[in-house]
């Protein structure tokens, strides 16, 4: 019995150590999870060649075409003007616009008409005279040649020579005399008047400042980048200014208060050379009737107005409008291709405004362009594209999960297709949890 009672206790602890050793040297493996494949949920759009008409934008100040400063001919003290002569008045042309003094012309002018008729007399006597002188010659002469002296000719001259100047005054004092009203050169409006009733004025003093309102223009800049979108109309030596076709439309805008408006006008000609300080070429816009009442209600395009230009630019053909908000810096895109991966791409822009880029080259028709933004976007990264218009294209065998390598009823699954074992979580990639080991799930 003694023995027994020493050797059992070894055998037990002999049969313990060596499952102990069992367990450590062949531990059951650890039940492991796949990670679920990360996917990016992204807008696309499906690139397609089209034709795009190009808008170039320039900006300026409004200014009338033809400006002019009324200067009267003849002094006096001025007796009347009209009742639009102040600023901002209209006139039409040939309207009278200021009435100087016409006293001291009509005196100057009856006196050179009462000088016309002194030297009308003065020659009639002469040619009395003259023709008397050459009765007497042929009576009374000895048969030679008369004198022009003898026949009076010099002091015919003379008559003749101071009728003509009497006339000279009289036509001199009728336009001194109708010079009194100063009249409209053209239909405008006053920009400054100088002068009003009661004030004396002398020839070279300024009346107002005026200009015309049948075309307002604005200076508009451009530069090389923009010259080469616009139809600009070009004239060249020998052309007669007749000959230069209209150039493309434009759009100004503008705000009259809390209103905005709009004035239709069109690009007539360019000026003569770049400017030397903005590298830059004006065009000249011009808007027709700019104070004319409009059926839209548009207020009237006032000289001095600031003014935004939207000028039609040439229409481009079979090139891709790119969304500005898709334009990563660089130039550069991102394409998903037909495995659903994303891929960096640097394109040249043709154009661009405030929400297109238009390109043509490196892009292919049909091919995804990733509209959202990504920041740290690698190629080869996967996504799933929400296609405008067509809705979210997922490929076969992508989606997230759990992945086991069991052998039992876990065993690998394929695109969420995969057997998972009863009772496990949703099946993605790889199936439900499985461990290695025989006999299926745990």
């Amino acid at each position: 019995m003694k023995p027994f009672k020493i050797i059992l206790p070894i055998v037990v602890l002999a049969i313990c150590f060596s499952i102990a050793r069992k367990l450590i040297l062949s531990p059951p493996e650890a039940r492991r999870w796949g990670a679920p494949t990360a996917q990016l949920n992204v807008e696309a759009l499906r690139l397609k060649k089209t034709q795009y008409k190009t808008t170039v934008t320039s900006q300026g100040v409004v200014r009338a075409r033809t400006e002019s400063t009324l200067i009267p001919e003849v002094s006096g003290q001025i007796v009347e003007v009209s009742r639009d002569f102040r600023n901002g008045g209209f006139f039409e042309k040939g309207e009278l616009l200021v009435q100087i003094d016409r006293s001291d012309y009509e005196t100057a002018l009856i006196v050179a008409e009462a000088a016309v008729s002194q030297a009308e007399a003065a020659l009639e006597q002469e040619k009395a005279q003259a023709a008397q002188a050459r009765e007497n010659w042929k009576s009374l002469g000895d048969g030679s040649k008369p004198t022009p002296l003898a026949l009076r000719e010099p002091q015919l001259a003379q008559a003749n020579a101071a009728l003509s100047s009497a006339r000279a005054r009289v036509a001199e004092a009728q336009r001194n005399l109708k010079r009194t009203e100063v009249r409209a050169p053209y239909a405008g409006r006053i920009l400054e008047k100088s002068v009003d009733v009661g004030q004396y004025v002398s020839p070279g003093a300024v009346l107002a400042s005026i200009y015309a309102i049948d075309y307002a223009e604005v200076r508009l800049p451009l530069s090389d980048d923009q010259l080469g979108f616009v139809d600009v109309p070009e004239r060249y030596r020998g052309d007669h200014i007749d000959a230069l076709e209209d150039g493309p439309t434009v759009t100004l805008r503008g705000k009259v208060g809390r209103q905005d408006a709009a004035w239709p006008g069109r690009i007539v000609r360019t000026e003569g050379a770049f400017d030397a300080s903005s590298r830059q070429l004006f065009v000249i816009a011009q808007v027709d009737d700019p104070y004319g009442r409009s059926t839209t209600g548009q207020p009237p395009l006032k000289v001095g107005q600031f003014v935004t230009a939207e000028i039609d630019g040439s229409l481009m053909q079979d090139v891709f409008i790119i969304p500005r908000s898709a334009l990563r810096s660089g130039s550069e895109i991102l394409i998903v291709d037909k495995a659903n991966k994303l891929f960096r791409r640097s394109i040249e822009v043709l154009w661009s405004d405030e929400e297109n880029v238009i390109a043509r080259d490196n892009l292919k028709e049909g091919e995804l362009l990733c509209l959202t933004q990504v920041p740290f976007a690698v190629d080869g990264g996967l996504c799933v594209p929400d296609i405008e218009g067509e809705g979210k294209r997922v490929l076969e065998g992508q989606g997230g999960g759990w992945g086991g390598k069991g052998k039992g009823k876990g065993g690998k699954g394929k695109g969420g297709k995969g057997k998972g074992s009863k009772g496990g979580p949703p099946s993605g990639k790889g199936g439900a949890p499985a461990d290695k080991a025989k006999g299926g799930a745990q």
